[in-house]
């Protein structure tokens, strides 16, 4: 029993087992990762149009939740700033930003998104996040960071921009309303991205060049946003720079977070509110569980750990549904608050529960300290944190290896650009999946012959090999299904009609991991027209599974056993034939 709920909430196997000298890394990690969180949960809340308050209580109730039912013992969960975009423009055309209306939906959408996560966990369906290419998911990401960036241009220069929606739309106004910029709120935003700048490489190395170790290093270079929070809101209270037009946070309620109840139930007219919010959950559910999943899966290899697909959802819904029932919205393993923590030293869900307890205290009294906060600042803390998601790199490193995945990228980048951040990603899933099935539905097919003296078959076009006049043996380098038999039919009949001296033909099945029923039909009447031309097949190298079915359908008995052989080696020495040499053109 204990082992059962062990495997339900990972916190009591970590739990007992806990190990005093980890506290300290624990306690270390937390704080800083609390002094990191703090800037960040009010600057996304603030970029998902909702009060900074909202991203205060979404920064306790998720870190806190989260490690009772995670497997990762690193990740940082809580706002992101991809989710807060994607929340903005789902939710924007609903209700006006910071109303109560907003407010409520942005809640809902949280207890949605967590319930499907839980669903999808408890059906044990997380293999699906295998079914995202990741091109795909650079190519959105990249994309999404753009809009996100552009979408703090506003605050960055003090201009005021109307309702705008999509990515270009954004550009257009931003650039013509640039006249409007304020000058000191400018001055503070290069200072805030300048400081933001030199606290990141310049600085590490630094402090690294007089001495000081990994440990010493990380506290003081990851607490460059809460030192621009306090430096930004000194500037702005002592010089009131807030009656020269730089925009402020403004007063932040002090006082823990409130039970909320989302619009669950309720009249004709919250029904259908739930159903306009289904496709933006949908949404926000995948694209959260792929970055909490990937993000604690690559801290998790870092230490010889692993991370469960269905445990993860299920522990990212319940710090969903935890979220919307504090005030919060939705919630994500973060992949820059998770690469501190576990550099900062986290051992294990402690150091984000103490994460969660140094919020809330901050919640509780430290709020009113915000006031004169500038939101330039927090702009700049959320175009420096989206600049590193714009990945050219990968694009051009897929350009030269595979041109395929690159226009799978392009595809997605240009589809979240000019049709927005949610269809972006359905066009470029549908893309791959499109690509997916051009590409085995065009299989690589080649002639094949024995290397040297070994019993190695090797394409004729790439080496020289030795081949026998009266034996076409060739490989397929997929599995056989609907979408490519008539394309292997066509080869095959093509390779014999320019050979007419073949009198058996081999297939080499090293590379077919499986043969569905339409691929059998055509394999069949394969045999038939084969015959008729004075030609036999044969087959080699058939792989276990594979042999099974074939022997299940009678495959096996119509064809003949003495038909098909272990290897194409066997085969060519069973037909007993000359070999020759043949050179690759």
């Amino acid at each position: 029993m204990r082992d059962r709920l062990s495997r339900w909430l990972p916190i009591l196997d970590w739990g007992r087992h806990y190990h005093p000298p980890d506290l300290v890394a624990d306690l270390t990690a937390g704080l800083i990762v609390a002094g990191l969180l703090i800037p960040q949960a009010m600057a996304y809340a603030l970029l998902a149009g909702l009060p900074p308050k909202i991203g205060l209580y979404t920064a306790i109730a998720a870190p806190l939740i989260y490690p009772f039912f995670g497997t990762s013992r690193a990740l940082s969960v809580g706002p992101v700033a991809l989710d807060s975009i994607l929340l903005a423009a789902g939710l924007s055309v609903m209700a006006a930003p910071d109303s109560a209306d907003y407010i409520s939906l942005a809640i809902t959408v949280a207890l949605l998104v967590g319930g499907i996560q839980i669903l999808i966990g408890l059906l044990r369906l997380g293999v699906l996040v295998n079914f995202v290419s990741s091109s795909v998911m650079a190519g959105f990401t990249s994309a999404a960071a753009m809009t996100i960036a552009l979408s703090q241009v506003r605050h960055l220069l003090g201009i005021k921009l109307g309702p705008t929606s999509g990515f270009f739309s954004l550009l257009v106004a931003t650039v013509e309303n640039i006249g409007q910029t304020q000058g000191v709120t400018l001055a503070i935003s290069v200072g805030a991205i300048a400081l933001l700048w030199w606290g990141n490489k310049p600085l590490t190395k630094w402090l690294k060049g007089r001495g000081l170790t990994e440990m010493a290093t990380v506290p003081l270079t990851k607490s460059m946003p809460l030192a621009l929070m306090v430096l930004g809101t000194i500037l702005v209270a002592s010089l009131r720079l807030d009656q020269q037009g730089v925009s402020i946070v403004g007063a932040i309620p002090a006082g823990p977070p409130q039970w909320t109840m989302p619009i669950i139930i309720g009249d004709g007219e919250a029904i259908a509110r739930l159903t306009d919010l289904l496709p933006l959950s949908l949404t926000l559910a995948f694209i959260s569980f792929i970055e909490t999943f990937s993000t604690g899966q690559v801290l998790a290899r870092q230490r010889q750990q692993t991370i469960e697909a269905d445990q993860e959802l299920i522990a990212v819904g319940l710090a969903n549904v935890g979220a919307a029932f504090v005030g919060g919205y939705c919630v994500a393993g973060g992949l820059s608050r998770s690469v501190v923590n576990f550099a900062a030293g986290a051992r294990t869900g402690l150091a984000s529960i103490i994460t969660a307890v140094m919020i809330f205290l901050t919640a509780l009294f430290l709020t009113p300290l915000f006031f004169y906060l500038p939101q330039a600042a927090l702009a700049a803390m959320i175009c420096m944190a989206v600049v590193k998601l714009i990945d050219v790199q990968r694009v051009v490193k897929l350009w030269r290896y595979n041109r395929a995945d690159a226009l799978a990228f392009l595809v997605t980048f240009a589809g979240v650009l000019f049709v927005g951040i949610e269809s972006g990603i359905v066009v470029g899933m549908v893309f791959a999946i499109a690509l997916y099935l051009w590409r085995t539905s065009h299989p690589h097919i080649a002639i094949v012959g024995r290397l040297g003296e070994t019993e190695q078959f090797r394409n004729i076009k790439r080496h020289q090999v030795l081949t026998c006049a009266e034996v076409l043996a060739i490989r397929v380098d997929e599995s056989l299904y609907f979408a490519n038999t008539k394309v292997l039919e066509t080869s095959l009949l093509n390779a014999i009609a320019s050979s007419p001296q073949i009198e058996k033909l081999l297939l080499v099945c090293s590379g077919i991991n499986f043969i569905d029923g339409s691929a059998l039909d055509t394999l069949e009447r394969l045999i038939q027209t084969l015959e008729t031309l004075g030609v036999k097949l044969y087959l080699s190298d058939v792989k276990g599974p594979v042999m099974d079915g074939l022997e299940r359908i009678g495959f096996v008995e119509r064809l003949g056993s003495d038909r098909i052989f272990l290897s194409a080696a066997a085969a060519m020495a069973d037909f007993d034939c000359q070999l020759t040499n043949t050179p690759p053109p």
